[in-house]
C-alpha cells in the first residue's frame, strides 16, 4: 500500500465500516461517481474547481444511507486528535474541521445492522494504530454481495516507474463477477473456473440496490484535476470485473488520493492504466477471499 495512508476496519456481524486514514497533513483527493444510485458525503467538495483539496480520511461503509453516520464518528475522533482543516490558517488558533468524504453500499437485506458514529471511530482508531492488510469478509465488505456470491473488501498494488498505485475496493455489485457460460471470473479469466452449471443454478439475492465503492491511492504528484481523471479511468476496472457495471441501481463511486505534497510532471496515461488494473484486481481479491455466510455462497465454495 501507499506510505502515508493506513486502513482500519470495524467488522460487525452483518455490516461494517472501513476507514482510509491519510494522516494529519491529509492527502490530495478527488472523486468520480458513475452509478445511478449513489450514497455519498462531501463529494462535491472534491471537484477540482473547489477550494479544499486535501482530505484527512475516507469512509467506506455498509448500511446504505444510514451508514454515512459512520463519518460523524471519524470526524469527532480526528477533531479530538487535533486533525483537520485550519479555518483561520495553519499557524493561528481556531477550529479545525476534519475533511472526511464517505460512500456507502446497500447491504440492508443481509441483516438489520447499520454502522454508526462509534463504529466509524473504531475503524479510524484501528487505522491510526497500524495498517490492516486483511481482505475478504471484513469492514465495509462484511455485508457485501457480488451477483449471486458473497462480495467483500479487496486490495491490490502495482508499481509504475518511481510510483505506486493501489486500490481499496468494496465489491457489492448488482452485476455478476463470474461468466455464467464459462464459470470464469470476468476480472481474472485465467484463474480456475467454477462449475458453470452449479453457478447458474444459484439463486440471485433479492437485493437489486447494490454498489461497488472504493479508492485508488498513489504517491504520484498529481493535481486535483489529474486525481479526478485517475478516478474516472479507475472505473474501467469495475467494468472489466463486473457485468453489467454502473447500472441505474448501483452507486459506483471511486475516490482518488495522492500523498504527494506538491504536483509535478507525471505520465498520466500509464498512471490511469495502472489505476484501472488495480481496481479490477482488488475486486477479484474481494470476491475470492470472501467467506460464506449470511445465507450466501462464496467463490471458494464452488471450486473443485
Amino acid at each position: 500500500m501507499i506510505d502515508g495512508i493506513s486502513i482500519g476496519h470495524f467488522s460487525g456481524e452483518d455490516t461494517g465500516a472501513t476507514v482510509l486514514y491519510c494522516g494529519p497533513k491529509g492527502a490530495l483527493a478527488s472523486v468520480d461517481v458513475r452509478g445511478g444510485g449513489p450514497g455519498t458525503r462531501e463529494t462535491d467538495l472534491l471537484q477540482p474547481h473547489n477550494t479544499v483539496e486535501r482530505v484527512h480520511a475516507i469512509v467506506l461503509a455498509g448500511g446504505s444511507a444510514f451508514g454515512l453516520a459512520a463519518a460523524d464518528g471519524v470526524m469527532r475522533e480526528l477533531e479530538a486528535h487535533g486533525v483537520g482543516f485550519p479555518v483561520f490558517g495553519e499557524d493561528k488558533p481556531g477550529p479545525r474541521v476534519p475533511i472526511v468524504p464517505a460512500a456507502v453500499i446497500f447491504d440492508l437485506l443481509v441483516g438489520p445492522s447499520r454502522p454508526g458514529p462509534e463504529d466509524g471511530a473504531a475503524a479510524l482508531r484501528a487505522a491510526m494504530a497500524g495498517h490492516d492488510e486483511t481482505v475478504g469478509t471484513v469492514g465495509a465488505g462484511v455485508g457485501a454481495t457480488a451477483g449471486k456470491l458473497r462480495g467483500g473488501f479487496g486490495l491490490a498494488t502495482r508499481k509504475m516507474g518511481n510510483y505506486e498505485v493501489s486500490a481499496a475496493m468494496v465489491a457489492n455489485p448488482v452485476g455478476e463477477v463470474i461468466d455464467p457460460h464459462t464459470g470464469r471470473l470476468y476480472g481474472a479469466p485465467g484463474r480456475t473456473p467454477v462449475n458453470a452449471d452449479t453457478y447458474r443454478d444459484l439463486p440471485h439475492p433479492a437485493a437489486k440496490l447494490n454498489t461497488t465503492i472504493g479508492a485508488v491511492l498513489t504517491d504520484a504528484p498529481v493535481t486535483t484535476a489529474q486525481a479526478q481523471r485517475l478516478a474516472m479511468t479507475a472505473h474501467d476496472g469495475i467494468a472489466r470485473a463486473v457485468r453489467p457495471a454502473h447500472s441505474p441501481l448501483d452507486g459506483d463511486t471511486i475516490f482518488a488520493l495522492s500523498t504527494a505534497q506538491e504536483p509535478a510532471e507525471v505520465d498520466m496515461v500509464q498512471l490511469c492504466a495502472a489505476a484501472a488494473d488495480v481496481v479490477e484486481e482488488a475486486i477479484v481479491t474481494a470476491v475470492t477471499a470472501a467467506r460464506p455466510g449470511l445465507g450466501l455462497r462464496a467463490y471458494r465454495d464452488l471450486l473443485g
